[in-house]
């Protein structure tokens, strides 16, 4: 049996989008995703996430081939890995506030977030997530997701569609795409 897709995953840790995309060979159509947080609404954070939303419709000027999805977690990634193990529906004033449940979920002692995205500990977080775990995550993102539709103000940047208010997040869209591609779901 042949598989329909060639998935191809090439992290690069950019805040530039448009440097990334120039770098991208794509003599026929790709579809290239971009993760990254919502930080916070300090007008400074709104700032950054604005340029990311700016960078990725200029991403098409660029080279016509590659279509840019955002996946974007409010406020944290780690909100996304928490999803893996639990729904998670009540929004958090910190950031640090994730490291309890990632601590009691993955069976952790974690004293800080820095240490907790130690490359080493942050692999041996991710090698206790199994296939259901990540389709159980896709599925928590589209409860929090369609949750707020319906109760929270929704802001239009262009087609990028986000909320303010966490939690939030679209990183759960990009990897069901994949599946799909996949025929993993």
């Amino acid at each position: 049996e042949s598989i329909p897709y060639t998935v191809t995953w090439e992290p690069k840790v950019s805040r530039r989008i448009t440097k990334v995309a120039k770098n991208i060979s794509a003599p026929y159509k790709v579809r290239a995703y971009h993760l990254c947080d919502y930080e916070g609404n300090e007008s400074y954070q709104k700032k950054e996430f604005e340029n990311i939303l700016r960078e990725l419709k200029e991403v098409k000027k660029i080279n016509r081939n590659v279509n840019y999805k955002l996946g974007y977690s409010n406020y944290t990634f780690e909100l996304w890995i928490i999803l893996h193990k639990a729904r998670k529906m009540n929004s958090f004033s910190n950031k640090k506030s994730y490291l309890k449940d990632i601590n009691i979920l993955y069976e952790e002692k974690f004293q800080s977030l820095d240490e907790y995205k130690q490359e080493d500990n942050f692999k041996r977080v991710l090698s206790k997530i199994t296939l259901e775990d990540v389709k159980f995550a896709i599925e928590n993102g589209k409860i929090i997701r369609n949750k707020n539709l319906e109760e929270k103000k929704k802001i239009i940047s262009g087609k990028f569609e986000y909320f303010e208010e966490n939690p939030d997040l679209t990183i759960h869209s990009c990897i069901e795409e994949i599946f799909k591609d996949c025929k993993i779901i």
